[in-house]
């Protein structure tokens, strides 16, 4: 007997299942291989729960912790929640937790946590940025993951696929934010209707991994419940160098779409895709940034899992080197992980940076989660960041527009909103 074909999605719930084969719209029991949360969403909630049930974790060794919220701790509040998180590591002897190290989103698969065919969740709304590497991950609030903590499984409705197919390749000084940020102007916040978003494409497949993660990252301002890339020889790469076993890297090319399987298909074209800006304060308010060239502006901010990683950081260098901002512009940068900071601080990349103006803050979450140094009133910003809702990043009265590290980096150098393919020529 053959098998209908099967998406990605499908093949990948029907494991975490025990199933051969699941249709879109039935409801099935997931085993969990990982649940992740942070200081925010994690300990401060459910110990509490867990100690009222009496109950205990499923799974240490299935539990990842991460401090990147609350760091460094400013005030009474914030060290009264990181107090809670590491008491609670201490007394569970948890075996992975990962304090000040950077952001959960970029330090957990890092680690070599994620893998490709895994079922995973997270404790935060970003926490699709695992489909990057072939694994079904999306977030959960603290109620449904005291469920997963105690029993080691969630239930699902199995999703439909949407698949945003991009051919070509990308010019120069365009990358997967501009992708992503195109999407959400196309689709809308809800576009992805809570099903599996995947990509594909000769387009997707030139990605860095790096890349690849702020698709399935920002999968979640698109309103999909995951947001999956086929694992290839780039993905093997990449986790090998960051400490996955080769043995765990084999028959990678089971995870894939099937041909004809069950999906809704949007084509793209990356040649013609010009780098986009979101206005405020929506990332569905976008437009080519030709559109806003021109808008001046008070803060540049290049920081987050979805724009501060070491290829953004990169990115951010190759148009500022040799320059300086624009008098009147505080460049911010604010690395995604210690390990990124390490690499681009080893590859000079921070050094172009800082002499350009940059001011380093911490490898936290930072202003893109409202805490820390964050933007003033009346301020205009662009910013690297997933979303620009008013008063996200601060004050309530910010203007704060979103853009790519290359685009943030070109407007922070003309003091206005610059197209990067100008600088770069």
């Amino acid at each position: 007997m053959t098998t209908a074909p099967s998406t990605l999605a499908q093949k990948l719930v029907a494991r975490a299942s025990g199933r051969s084969t699941v249709t879109p719209g039935e409801i099935v029991n997931c085993q969990v291989d990982l649940a992740m949360f942070h200081d925010s969403s994690g300990p401060r909630r459910l110990k509490p729960m867990l100690d009222e049930l009496g109950a205990s974790i499923w799974d240490k060794s299935r539990v990842v912790l991460v401090m990147d919220h609350y760091l460094p701790e400013r005030d009474d509040e914030s060290r009264r929640i990181v107090r809670i998180a590491r008491d609670w590591a201490k007394e569970q002897a948890l075996p992975h937790v990962y304090d000040g190290q950077g952001i959960c989103h970029v330090v957990v698969p890092q680690h070599g946590h994620i893998r490709p065919g895994m079922f995973c969740v997270g404790g935060d709304s970003h926490s699709p940025t695992g489909g990057a590497f072939g694994a079904y991950m999306f977030g959960i609030g603290s109620t449904e993951m005291l469920g997963v903590v105690v029993t080691g499984e969630i239930w699902l409705r199995v999703p439909h696929t949407l698949q945003m197919h991009w051919t070509g390749r990308l010019a120069a000084g365009v990358t997967a934010k501009d992708m992503m940020l195109h999407m959400v102007g196309r689709f809308g916040m809800n576009g992805g209707q809570y099903q599996a978003v995947e990509f594909a494409g000769a387009a997707v497949q030139a990605l860095s991994m790096q890349e690849r993660m702020t698709l399935s990252n920002m999968s979640a301002e698109l309103g999909a419940q995951a947001g999956l890339i086929a694992p290839d020889a780039t993905t093997h790469d990449w986790l090998a160098v960051h400490g996955v076993p080769e043995a765990d890297l084999q028959g990678l090319d089971a995870w894939v779409t099937d041909p004809g399987a069950p999906l809704t298909r949007h084509d793209f074209n990356a040649d013609t895709l010009a780098p986009q800006v979101a206005a405020p304060h929506s990332p569905a308010n976008t437009a080519a940034v030709d559109q806003h060239a021109g808008t001046r502006i008070d803060v540049a901010y290049i920081g987050a899992c979805t724009g501060a990683k070491l290829d953004d950081l990169r990115a951010a260098a190759s148009v500022l080197r040799g320059h300086r901002v624009a008098r009147g512009v505080r460049l911010m940068v604010a690395p995604a992980s210690q390990q990124d900071q390490a690499a681009a601080r080893a590859e000079g990349v921070l050094q172009v940076l800082e002499d350009a103006g940059a001011e380093l803050f911490p490898t936290t979450c930072g202003a893109c989660a409202g805490y820390g140094d964050t933007v003033g009133d009346g301020t205009t910003v662009i910013s690297s960041t997933a979303r620009n809702f008013k008063g996200r990043m601060g004050s309530a009265t910010a203007q704060v527009y979103l853009a790519s590290p290359y685009t943030v980096a070109a407007s922070a150098l003309q003091g206005h909103i610059a197209d990067p393919r100008e600088v770069l020529a």
